[in-house]
């Protein structure tokens, strides 16, 4: 292996973070990372609403938005709620 190949692969390691998803941990790349990607990472269906636990509480994301990893972020996801009322 070359010193290249040594310094990149300690770049990467520099550069990859653990998150947290329903529970499950993942490794992923520090930086802007839309929601769609972070539902594929975590196996999520993309028709389940993600949200993530800031300071306690869980803030819902925007199928559209993006969020910067920086590493020990922690998400959950659930499916959406379906707005239908039950009434008698």
């Amino acid at each position: 292996m070359t010193q290249a190949e040594v310094d990149e692969k300690a770049q990467n390691r520099q550069n990859t973070v653990t998150i947290s998803i329903n529970g499950d941990e993942y490794q992923l790349h520090r930086g802007r990372r839309t929601v769609s990607e972070l539902k594929d990472a975590g196996h999520v269906p993309q028709a389940d609403e993600l949200e993530q636990i800031v300071d306690g509480k869980l803030t819902p994301l925007p199928d559209d938005g993006a969020v910067t990893i920086k590493g020990r972020e922690q998400f959950i996801s659930h499916p959406r709620d379906s707005g239908s009322s039950y009434s008698r």
